[in-house]
This record gives C-alpha cells, sequence and structure tokens, in this order.
C-alpha cells in the first residue's frame, strides 16, 4: 500500500469461502461450466464482497459528484462552468439523464456539491464542497496535496453515510466541465502514454480544438512536473474535486464492505488511482461499460478489470455504471433460480484438462 500522509485505510479482505461457494453453485446449474462468462464472475466476486452467496443488492445508489475545473479558462471545452451548475440544477430536480435512467435501474441518486463554482442552494444537493473550483493545471498545481486527501476523505465519508443507511452497492458518476481534460493529463502520466494517446474529444470537440486541448495537457504536466510514483500528489496536481471525491468513493467500498461500480473513463482514472493508494480497492470494483473515450480501456486493463457493456458510451453522470445494474438482475436470477441438474436425468459436467 502507498504512503500517504493523513490517509489511513483500513480496508477489507473479500471471503475467499464465499466465493468458493458461488463457484460450486454456478457449477451446479445445468448448463456448461463457466459458459456465463463474465457473468459468473461478477456473482462471484460480489458473494466475496458481501461474505456470502447468498446475497440481495435491492438497495442501490449513484452518487454524482459536481465539481468546476480551472483548466476550463484554456479554452479546451465547448462550455464553460456555467453548465456545471445547470446539470447540477437538472439533476437536483430528478429529470437529468443519470435521474431518470437510475430510476429504471431501480437506484436514488444522490448529487455532491465538491467544488462547483457556483453554490446551489437546495435541499437535493449534498454540500461537500472542499473549495469553489480547483486551480488552473495550465499554471500549477489544481489543488494543494491537503485539499485532495480532504475530498479523498469525503468520498470515504459518502460511501460511510450511505451503507449507514442500508445501501448495499454505489454506482460512482461525476459531472464537471473539463473534467475530461483532468482525466486524460492523469491519465497519461499513469500510463506513461503522450497525451494524444489518451485523449479524446470529450464531449465534442473538433480537430483543432482536440490539438490544442493535448497541448495543454503536455504542458500542465510539464509545468507540475507530475509522475505516478505518489498518486495522492499527482491527483492534487493535475486532477478535480470530482475525481478526489470518486477515489475516497473506490477505497470506501474496500472499507466498508460494498460493490462500486466504475462508470466510464473519467471514473476508471479514481478507480485506478484508489487501486494504486490501496490495491484491495479493486476487489470491491465493478467496471460496467467501455468509454469511448481513449484512455478508459487502457486504465481497466492495467487494473486487470473487464468490463461487460461495449455501447460507445460517453456521457458520464453515471449513466453507464447504472446500466450494469439490470445485468447483475439477471445473472442473480439465474444463480439463484435456474434448474439444477440433480433436478434431471442429464450428469453435470466436469472440468476437462
Amino acid at each position: 500500500m502507498c504512503e500517504t500522509v493523513s490517509l489511513d485505510i483500513k480496508a477489507r479482505r473479500p471471503s475467499q469461502s464465499a466465493m468458493n461457494e458461488a463457484m460450486s453453485r454456478w457449477n451446479l446449474i445445468m448448463k456448461p461450466l463457466g459458459s456465463l462468462g463474465e457473468f459468473e464472475k461478477i456473482i462471484i466476486k460480489l458473494a466475496g464482497i458481501y461474505g456470502t452467496p447468498d446475497f440481495d443488492m435491492k438497495h442501490r445508489c449513484v452518487l454524482v459528484a459536481c465539481a468546476d475545473n480551472g483548466v476550463v479558462y484554456e479554452s479546451v471545452s465547448q462550455s464553460d462552468s456555467s453548465v456545471t451548475a445547470i446539470i447540477a440544477k437538472e439533476m437536483a430536480l430528478a429529470r437529468s439523464n443519470i435521474n431518470v435512467m437510475a430510476r429504471a435501474a431501480h437506484a436514488d441518486t444522490f448529487v455532491i456539491d465538491m467544488g462547483m463554482e457556483e453554490e446551489i442552494k437546495s435541499y437535493a444537493i449534498i454540500d461537500m464542497h472542499v473549495r469553489r473550483g480547483t486551480d488552473n493545471i495550465a499554471k500549477g498545481p489544481a489543488m494543494s496535496r491537503a485539499e485532495a486527501v480532504e475530498a479523498i476523505k469525503r468520498g470515504i465519508g459518502l460511501v460511510e453515510r450511505m451503507t449507514s443507511v442500508g445501501y448495499d452497492v454505489v454506482v460512482t458518476g461525476e459531472c464537471g466541465i473539463a473534467n475530461t481534460t483532468t482525466a486524460s493529463a492523469l491519465s497519461a502520466v499513469i500510463l506513461d502514454k503522450d497525451p494524444a494517446v489518451v485523449t479524446g474529444r470529450g464531449a465534442g470537440l473538433t480537430s483543432e480544438m482536440l490539438s490544442h486541448k493535448v497541448e495543454i495537457i503536455r504542458q500542465a504536466i510539464e509545468v507540475n512536473e507530475a509522475t505516478k510514483d505518489d498518486p495522492v500528489l499527482l491527483l492534487s496536481k493535475l486532477g478535480g474535486f470530482d475525481i478526489a471525491a470518486m477515489t475516497g468513493m473506490f477505497l470506501g467500498g474496500a472499507i466498508y464492505g460494498v460493490p462500486v461500480i466504475i462508470d466510464g473513463f473519467i471514473s476508471s482514472v479514481a478507480a485506478n488511482l484508489a487501486w494504486r493508494i490501496e490495491p484491495l480497492a479493486k476487489e470491491y470494483m465493478l467496471a460496467s461499460h467501455m468509454s469511448e473515450e481513449k484512455g478508459a480501456a487502457m486504465l481497466q486493463d492495467q487494473m486487470g478489470l473487464k468490463s461487460i457493456l461495449h455501447a460507445g458510451m460517453r456521457l458520464g453522470e453515471g449513466t453507464g455504471g447504472v446500466c450494469l445494474l439490470p445485468l447483475i438482475d439477471i445473472a442473480m436470477a439465474e444463480f439463484k433460480r435456474a434448474h439444477r441438474f440433480s433436478e434431471t436425468d442429464l450428469k453435470a459436467y466436469v472440468e476437462l484438462i
């Protein structure tokens, strides 16, 4: 585990015996061994997280971390920071993209102000802001190390808060204009890649604007002398309060024993940072969909995680993450209710070597 000032992570190890029992139960179902592929692996992993193959996952929440990024003033996005507040207000009114999709997946959505420039007075927004937006990474660090640690802790605290009231799975989401720039900058350093390899068009950039975005990221990495040796320091230099909070959410999963679902590219960056801080955090992560953004696949591959959905999505807010929930429901139904070999005249399959 990486040494980090003021972060004391006490991660739980998933139950190996529960995972073994889940695998044994899959093999009793009347089908070829392993024939449901990643769906079998997900249920086995969930059994380990919950400590039993007889788990239920009815109480779901989406935590959407909203924050603004100073690098937006470098013209790396079509929109300015006012759009973050507009979308957050829509989410607070329960009519944004994530609200609609989460309801269909039987999940509750919580909007978190982690550091928007505009303060929004609404009972439907949880105010956990560290400060009103980060500094411009093209000029210097996004935040201090202390602020990064505090944002991570608040992300951990959100998971504690949700589990204390009965939620048993967390979907990570984010909202923040220019956060594909901060995520791409972090990815370039984490993956040892040139920014052009991991940087996409975000919410929609012309080729000229994309080239400019790549140059700004190169400048940010150089100005901040960013390296991947210390993930918290790297986050403070190139990240955002949204990414820091999600990093905390993934760590919170390992601390409080609940699965945390990775959404897309930006969420994958946070997951990778959490894994670098505490490797056990990966055992509580479920990858949902392969984002259209360039760096997402590389970040997940580095952690040995595999997304189920390949739908070309790049919306954010947790929208890809909630799409995994109905698929888990289907896998759980099969796991719990499908016919067994013992109920038929067919002999069970055996592992062939």
